[in-house]
């Protein structure tokens, strides 16, 4: 096998070549560093390069199931001990080094990745797009006029232009699903607590927040959920695990589901005609496969749940940026921000501590609401994003633009942050391409907990209409 053919082969099928002596690590991550270094002027993905640190690792001994594959860091969130961290934001950028490992990444190195850099993300992973002042644009592999989605939108366009077979995300409002939406990956958002946030976090944004990965493979992704769940003592809450693997569930047929789908979201906006064809052709797939499937959908006040998911995101983000202060030394200053991201923190700034705690009732509530639809429904099926891949400048904020600024974000991630505020788990797909080869992911929720579920039919609908052979212009 190529070097180049490697670039489109998963972390479980490297991981193999690496046990059976037909690659090493260092070829590996030297391969992996030449299409970073080939793609990445075109798609800026990468912004924090550690490749001599990743050739030092591969060269010294290494072990566990993905043994000498290489790995990128979303640069928000993830500490990695003796690297720059940035959240995608001038405040910090050239400020803060990480003292010590997160968790995480702690149980990313036992499992044998090797972390070969850094990926971009927007300012503190606020929007729906990568487009920080401070890196510049991360672009689309499919279209590099388009978003990448956000706010792993960095790690996804490495991933899905060969970089890498997996990179790390996380996802508050859809985070991890938006972007592989964008860029037609399989992007799982765990349930709450599945990975745990320490050991310095217990929550964040009062659970909406949760790590996993991008990858190309249900089964990649379904691994190094095996490889990184289960709690850190003192940990606030965590879901049971489950009996066998979840790697093993990938492969096993889920029996016959009780599937509702939709194509308007939980706020009354109706999808984009691509976005409806994608999740109708999925829903006859699955009554294919010989699901039970109607058209049904969660009661839900959307106008109260966004309201309330604006406040509690406006806290987080408050909360972020202070927390940075702290770990800097740095003053806050209007200047360091971009102003989408100022105006979010003022936002913050004036909530008080009731009103704080209104917004997480509604969200509470909200949750109970769409749990209650799982009493009859084993999968919600929806497209991922109300929308195709926009083109980058999309969300582009100024004072005058607010109230179009706004519509748009409501326009388009209609359909993600209900996992987020329920801490259901949710998977997107890349099931479909519109008639322009651009990805449309589709969407399926689960009960709180049952990620077996999603992975067992995720991986059965992988195997009934593949992707693996699709490429996009950068990188295919």
């Amino acid at each position: 096998m190529t070097m180049g053919e490697l670039a489109f082969i998963d972390a479980i099928a490297q991981a193999e070549l690496v046990k059976n002596k037909e690659v090493t690590p260092i070829e590996l991550v030297n391969a992996a560093i030449e299409r970073v270094e080939e793609s990445n002027p075109k798609l800026n993905a990468v912004i924090t390069p550690l490749f001599e640190r990743a050739r030092g690792a591969a060269a010294s001994p290494i072990d566990g199931p993905f043994a000498g594959v290489p790995f990128l860091l979303k640069d928000f969130g993830a500490e990695y001990a003796d690297s720059p961290l940035s959240g995608g934001s001038s405040f910090l950028a050239g400020h803060y080094v990480s003292s010590k490992n997160s968790e995480l990444v702690n149980r990313y190195l036992k499992s044998g990745l090797i972390i070969i850099g850094k990926t971009n993300t927007p300012e503190f992973a606020l929007m729906p797009t990568t487009e920080p002042r401070e890196f510049g644009p991360s672009r689309n592999p499919w279209d590099i006029t388009l978003t990448t989605g956000g706010s792993s939108g960095g790690s996804a366009a490495a991933v899905a232009s060969g970089m890498v077979a997996a990179a790390h995300a996380n996802d508050g409002g859809g985070s991890i699903r938006v972007p592989s939406a964008c860029c037609g990956l399989v992007g799982l958002k765990p349930t709450r607590g599945r990975n745990t946030l320490g050991p310095e976090i217990g929550d964040a944004a009062n659970g909406l927040l949760c790590d996993h990965v991008v990858t190309r493979s249900v089964r990649d992704s379904a691994a190094i959920l095996d490889a990184t769940s289960g709690p850190l003592t003192g940990d606030p809450y965590y879901p049971k695990q489950p009996e066998g693997s979840f790697l093993d569930h990938s492969f096993r047929k889920p029996g016959k589901l009780r599937i509702g789908f939709s194509s308007i979201a939980i706020n009354g906006v109706q999808a984009h005609p691509d976005c409806i064809a994608a999740v109708k052709s999925v829903a006859k797939l699955c009554e294919e496969l010989g699901h039970c499937v109607d058209e049904a959908s969660p009661t839900v006040n959307g106008r109260r749940l966004f309201k309330a998911f604006g406040s509690v995101w406006a806290g987080f983000l408050c909360w972020s940026i202070k927390n940075a202060a702290m770990q800097s030394g740095r003053a806050i200053e209007e200047e360091l921000f971009e102003p989408t991201t100022w105006r979010t923190f003022l936002h913050g700034e004036r909530l008080n501590s009731g009103e704080y705690l209104i917004a997480v009732q509604e969200l509470q509530k909200a949750g109970r609401d769409a749990a209650a639809f799982f009493n009859n429904y084993d999968i919600w099926l929806t497209p991922t994003l109300l929308q195709p891949p926009v083109p980058l400048g999309y969300f582009d904020y100024t004072a005058e633009t607010r109230k179009e600024h706004i519509a748009r974000l409501g326009e388009y991630t209609g359909f993600t942050l209900i996992a987020n505020v329920s801490g259901q788990p949710g998977i997107s797909l890349p099931l479909h391409w519109n008639a322009n080869n651009l990805p449309i992911g589709v969407h399926l929720l689960g009960r709180y907990g049952d990620e077996v579920t999603l992975i067992r039919l995720a991986g059965q609908l992988e195997r009934a209409q593949p992707w693996a052979d699709r490429k996009p212009q950068v990188g295919g």
